[in-house]
């Protein structure tokens, strides 16, 4: 057991009493989660992460706590509030990114494609076994050369009598090779549409991309679509433009405003710990000035992360949240992480670079965090597009 593992310093990093913004339910929930966080991930996610290794055992035990598509009501589904889900997504990223990763592309990305854009028939074969567990989803939209531009994508699905048919390359894609079925944004002749893609259909090929430096207890790969067929009933039928994949996008952007303090947090703490027990000229670390304006700042700057995510989830709840808003939190929360989870690896000096220690482990990982789901560069743009009502994207 590591340092950070033990929980044997408080958690200081609440200096504003933010719990007293929960409800007793949600208070539960962060209890139930955090406990299995600590239980069954942090003893095993320095060899996960090591051996690049995605756990894939886990996952009943996520569906147990209701932790799929848990924001979703109907067909099995949690039903749980936006707030309850972000708190989920912190405590899960508090472990490890790749954690709280799966958890989004399953149900943010995946299962919400479905359950907002699919018809009945889709979301009966779907939702229920991806709620618990028996089947796997992953959300082919980035392309090799179409990541923040995903208008510009060549995936193309043609038409064939009744049938489509489907060419084309995704990258960057989660979970796509464990999937049971993975949802397709291709061009048409129509504009884009979405397509539910079995994975064992001819000519659907997942290759997992290897010698990642982030996110290596999670997976991600290459998906090649070569001629595959697919009968009509395939098509998301609600689900026509940008506006579709946009949808989803945002559902996962959430979560990760509230995932991304929670591996601050975890690197606060860890720096925290180790400061209060190395000894340095003859005193701790934590008993000399600098440290301490360190640890404040980290501190500083997670009160006020989690205060956004807190503000949004409330506005999302009361279906008032604009995307303007969770770019807001994309941008300024994985920032201030990645900075937290840079800080304490700085302080914990040699010893940080080993993964002994959380904190370079969720800075690696907060790269790629910062990147997918859209970059810093695009979610500055939307807000800037938002203040001044210009579109500066081209």
């Amino acid at each position: 057991m590591t340092a950070t593992e033990g929980n044997t310093v408080p958690d200081t990093s609440d200096l504003i009493d933010v719990d007293s913004l929960l409800s007793e339910s949600e208070l539960e929930l962060r209890r139930t989660v955090r406990a299995f966080v600590d239980a069954e991930i942090k003893p095993h996610i320095a060899g996960w992460y090591d051996n690049a290794e995605f756990p894939v055992g886990i996952i009943p035990r996520l569906a147990e706590l209701g932790l799929l598509g848990m924001h979703l009501t109907g067909y099995g589904c949690p039903g749980r509030s936006a707030v309850e889900y972000g708190i989920a997504a912190l405590e899960l990223e508090a472990g490890d990114s790749g954690l709280r990763t799966f958890v989004s592309v399953q149900g943010s990305l995946a299962m919400t494609a479905i359950h907002r854009h699919g018809s009945e028939e889709q979301k009966q074969e779907w939702l229920p076994r991806m709620a618990a567990g028996t089947a796997i989803g992953c959300f082919g939209l980035t392309e090799p050369t179409a990541g923040s531009d995903p208008g510009s994508m060549t995936t193309f699905a043609r038409r064939e009598g009744d049938d489509w048919v489907i060419n084309g390359t995704k990258r960057w894609i989660g979970l796509a090779s464990i999937a049971d079925v993975a949802v397709i944004w291709a061009m048409t002749d129509d504009g884009i549409r979405g397509f539910l893609v079995p994975t064992d259909t001819a000519g659907f090929t997942a290759t997992v991309i290897a010698q990642k430096l982030s996110m290596r207890a999670s997976i991600q790969c290459e998906i090649e679509l070569a001629e595959v067929r697919l009968p009509g009933s395939a098509m998301l039928p609600k689900a026509k433009g940008l506006r579709g994949p946009f949808e989803c996008l945002n559902e996962a952007r959430y979560g990760i405003i509230w995932g991304a303090m929670g591996a601050a947090r975890d690197s606060y703490l860890a720096a925290l710990e180790y400061s209060q027990e190395r000894l340095q000229f003859g005193k701790p670390l934590a008993g000399y000035q600098l440290t301490q304006e360190k640890l404040v700042n980290m501190a500083l700057e997670i009160n006020k992360g989690t205060l956004l995510a807190l503000q949004l989830g409330r506005l999302k709840d009361a279906g008032k949240l604009q995307p303007h808003q969770i770019s807001i939190g994309k941008l300024n929360n994985c920032r201030e992480a990645i900075q937290i989870a840079r800080e304490a690896r700085a302080m914990l000096g040699g010893n940080g670079v080993t993964l002994d220690y959380s904190p370079l482990r969720h800075a690696n990982n907060l790269e790629s965090v910062r990147t997918y789901e859209g970059t810093d560069e695009v979610h500055t743009l939307v807000i800037g597009n938002h203040i001044t009502g210009i579109p500066a994207f081209r």
